[in-house]
């Protein structure tokens, strides 16, 4: 059995075609993954990796994007689950470019009627997908491979002292990492994080 395969058909809802993209809705309101479309030929490959104009007609409305993230893991690291406090809220988009992830997200937003649910799914280097993340979700990942390298598209500046998160370990969110956690490569500020339940969230849904 595919350990992935789980992953790769969960939240997913439905597929909507719009011209050089696929934007497949999930579980969680305002969640999306996003596969481009890839021109092959003997050379190899050419795709669109991000398209303001495709991608603001989805969304319903405009991002702008201020900073570009890469950050390189090796085989079980785990990073998250991440967010900044208001007024330094992020949005954000992120993709693998070398090896593969598992990516999840986590809504915070008090009032919602998913709040503490999850979608996750395979982001790699072979099927190009990437996840946007608005707003009132915490956002992790954990490295499948060797090797991973991530890129994140920001709509806020990096400011420290808006960081905040919520335990990736977590055993009340039931998120199923692939790989124990027991055995994960924290940093010593996500090994402390608060779990959800102790977690007063500063964000709110709206309808």
């Amino acid at each position: 059995m595919d350990p992935f395969s789980f992953w790769n058909k969960s939240c997913i809802f439905a597929k909507t075609i719009i011209y050089r993209m696929k934007v497949i809705t999930t579980n969680l309101d305002g969640i999306v993954i996003i596969e481009p479309k890839l021109f092959n030929d003997s050379r190899g490959y050419f795709f669109e990796s991000f398209n303001q104009k495709e991608f603001d007609e989805k969304i319903g409305k405009h991002i702008e994007f201020v900073q570009d993230n890469e950050s390189m893991s090796s085989y079980s690291v785990m990073r998250g689950l991440h967010f900044q406090y208001p007024p330094y809220a992020q949005s954000k988009l992120v993709r693998c470019v070398k090896g593969s992830v598992l990516d999840v997200a986590v809504d915070l937003r008090k009032g919602s009627p998913t709040y503490g649910d999850h979608c996750g799914i395979i982001l790699s280097e072979m099927n190009h997908r990437q996840f946007f993340i608005p707003k009132g979700f915490a956002h992790g990942f954990v490295v499948l491979s060797k090797v991973a390298v991530f890129q994140y598209k920001c709509d806020e500046f990096y400011h420290p002292e808006a960081d905040g998160g919520i335990s990736i370990t977590d055993k009340d969110l039931e998120i199923d990492w692939v790989i124990d956690p027991d055995d994960a490569i924290l940093s010593d500020k996500d090994k402390v994080r608060v779990c959800l339940k102790d977690f007063n969230s500063p964000f709110i849904y709206e309808k």
